[in-house]
């Protein structure tokens, strides 16, 4: 990215020089090293806050001033060659063009809301003009990023060449607009794209509708529309001065630079000390194994097949196979439905997955993932079988968080190749792999798995190894947090109406019935034994899988849910919560009854900032960065917060100890704050601050 006043000034001053040049007859604009422009870096612009700069010099009404009145208004025409990437300001820069020639493959988007701001260089007026208003909203709101041969069928650029073609062909079309050969088209002045006023309008509305169903707690998206609408209703200029004034004050907004934060932090996740440092070059994965075909492992399958992996699948007898098989056919069915993907692609991919019930076909496997049930004497039985039947290169690794790596690798001596590989469910969905290393792992190990996961669009997070891994770790007492308030008088649906409202795609006890409330008992139990002294036992989950209340596969469990899966609360809830309020011996705390929802936010999330700050001072996380991209990507936590630790920072280390010495007074150890978080708040150090003491595991 590119810092963007220097851009605009120096844009200008060559922009001016050809105006002034009698030998220049009109200008391409194109970019260098494949690239049309890969925006601009909004975090690095300097001294625009407030009054240390005059106004016509912050960035939207400098932009007015260049793209507008110079660049667009000039009387020699300007011709966009665009190759690569051209999101953001160089897309705003390009539409400024008389006209835009593009290679096929070009990848052209205004993704500027992803950052918590709107376009700011003319793009919420310029993209509805070339496009229609009802393209530019998707693209816009959405933040889609599409190709060049699609925005050559919706309007937004005029023809597609091939890379070698592409100056060539924008020269020749430059001069054809000078000569008369072909029309002369002020992009801000175009009217034939825009529907009619009374459909504009109704567009409008369903836009903001959506926008607020997705995401109430956002101000940017409406205020996107509301500029996009003064340049359909009061015309471009004045579109323009409010775009301008409206990308000022969004560019130091909280939520901006909550989200700028996560996208540097999620960058940030590529770079490990010790392993993406010391000169290793993945090695090729061509051929990945996976043992286990249950729900996990067929999602890991298919998620591979979809990135172009060849994959073997593997399963104790044919029954469980075919069951395996079928999950994979059905997720891609699934997109086949949804035209995601085409009856070729369909065919194409599951030809990637051989399904076998053995390990002769394991000799030439690069990696293998085992995704079998959490039995650490069958997991190890495993690894030491895999040891005898892949080739000595093979990466073991394991899709278990809840149990030590070193323990599943007891058995085995290749001890250097073992690495967990933590897929979140949906695997084909979820963007986030956390991979996780013992002390024995080999730095290569994680170096390919690392580019396995990017191959797969997905962030790597690394990790230390250890109980939960980090993420699962962090998050335990979510739900534990719940139980307990629920046991003691805070209504079930009032906590996950609270957490949906904080941010949250579900609250904990939706979630627990859409992964299962086996799964939950499964998980829970391993944090029990590891971690007695500060989890909250409720028998409240077992007592639900007891009475076959099982979640969503069930159709009954802290919900009751219809044929299509929509979640109804259910009356019959309050015997189970009486039943396991009477065996933890717990009474109603009428505070609790009427608990606001500033104080369920804090009461659910503080003990997961706290076991956080635990993750951090033993060295399983070294970049409390890393905690936030992982706590936004594989927990839904909103990013427009900046991630768990972020969000606690803006908080105060301060306040969120006091709260939990405060409960922790009253409702026990399972709100003790730790020691890192009660030396910071001493010293008034943020949670995210490096740590000093704590050494890495590798």
């Amino acid at each position: 990215m590119t810092k963007l006043l220097p851009v605009l000034r120096s844009l200008k001053d060559s922009y001016e020089e050809a105006l002034r040049r009698d030998d220049v007859k009109a200008i391409v604009i194109t970019g260098a090293k494949g690239n049309f422009a890969g925006g601009f870096d909004v975090s690095a612009i300097g001294g625009c806050q407030g009054g240390t700069m005059e106004k016509e010099q912050r960035p939207g009404y400098l932009a007015v001033d260049v793209i507008t009145d110079i660049f667009e208004a000039a009387r020699k025409p300007s011709v966009a060659a665009i190759d690569g990437l051209t999101i953001g300001g160089g897309l705003e820069i390009a539409m400024a063009c008389h006209a835009r020639i593009s290679t096929p493959t070009a990848q052209l988007g205004l993704p500027e809301l992803t950052l918590g701001i709107i376009p700011g260089l003319g793009g919420t007026q310029r993209l509805p003009r070339l496009v229609g208003l009802s393209k530019a909203l998707e693209m816009m709101l959405m933040s889609e990023i599409v190709k060049g041969d699609e925005a050559f069928t919706f309007g937004l650029v005029d023809a597609i060449v091939s890379p070698d073609e592409l100056v060539t062909t924008a020269r020749r079309w430059a001069l054809d607009i000078f000569e008369s050969r072909r029309p002369w088209v002020t992009t801000l002045h175009k009217t034939d794209k825009i529907e009619p006023l009374g459909e504009a309008r109704d567009l409008l509305k369903f836009a903001r509708a959506q926008a607020q169903k997705q995401a109430s707690n956002l101000k940017h998206p409406l205020i996107c529309i509301d500029v996009i609408e003064e340049g359909i209703i009061g015309g471009p200029r004045a579109g323009l001065w409010k775009e301008a004034e409206a990308f000022q004050e969004l560019l130091y907004s909280d939520t901006s630079k909550s989200l700028v934060h996560i996208f540097f932090a999620q960058n940030g996740t590529s770079k490990v000390p010790g392993v993406t440092d010391v000169g290793l070059v993945p090695r090729p994965v061509n051929k990945i194994a996976v043992v286990g075909g249950g729900l996990i492992g067929s999602g890991i399958a298919t998620a591979l097949i979809l990135s172009n992996y060849q994959v073997i699948l593997k399963e104790v007898d044919e029954k469980f196979l075919q069951v395996a098989i079928g999950r994979v056919r059905a997720d891609l069915q699934s997109s086949l439905k949804k035209g995601k993907m085409s009856h070729e692609k369909f065919e194409k991919t599951i030809s990637l997955l051989n399904g076998v019930l053995d390990y002769e076909s394991f000799e030439d496997v690069d990696m293998v993932i085992e995704a079998v049930t959490e039995d650490v004497s069958f997991k190890q039985q495993i690894f030491a079988d895999l040891e005898k039947h892949c080739p000595p290169h093979c990466i073991f690794a394991s899709s278990d968080c809840t149990i030590d790596l070193n323990l599943i690798a007891d058995r085995t001596k290749s001890k250097d190749r073992i690495v967990g590989s933590h897929f979140f469910s949906p695997a084909h969905a979820m963007p986030i792999l956390e991979i996780a290393h013992t002390k024995q792992t080999s730095p290569q190990v994680i170096v390919d798995l690392m580019h396995v996961g990017k191959n797969m669009r997905k962030t790597p997070v690394v990790v230390g190894n250890g109980t939960g891994f980090a993420i699962n770790r962090m998050f335990f007492p979510y739900t534990q947090a719940a139980l307990l308030l629920v046991e003691r008088g805070t209504d079930l649906y009032q906590i996950d109406g609270a957490i949906t409202n904080f941010g949250m795609p579900m609250g904990p006890f939706r979630l627990a019935d859409l992964v299962g409330l086996g799964v939950a008992i499964e998980t829970g139990t391993q944090f029990v034994q590891n971690f007695p002294e500060r989890t909250y036992k409720s028998m409240l989950i077992s007592l639900l899988q007891e009475d076959k209340r099982a979640g969503e596969t069930t159709r009954k469990g802290f919900y009751v849910y219809d044929e299509e899966q929509n979640a109804s609360p259910d009356s019959e809830l309050e015997k189970y919560i009486e039943k396991s309020r009477s065996i933890s011996g717990v009474t109603i705390d009428p505070k609790l009854m009427t608990l606001p929802e500033k104080d369920i936010v804090e009461m659910i999330f503080f003990p997961v900032v706290n076991e956080a700050c635990r993750v951090l001072a033993e060295g399983i996380v070294i970049n409390a960065a890393d905690l936030d991209v992982a706590a936004v990507m594989g927990m839904g936590f909103p990013p427009y917060r900046g991630g768990i630790m972020y969000w606690a920072d803006s908080l105060g280390s301060k306040y969120i100890c006091s709260r939990l010495e405060e409960w922790s007074k009253i409702y026990g150890e399972f709100f003790k704050p730790c020691a890192y978080l009660a030396e910071r708040a001493a010293k008034g150090t943020p949670l995210s601050s490096p740590v000093q003491h704590a050494a890495p595991q590798l």
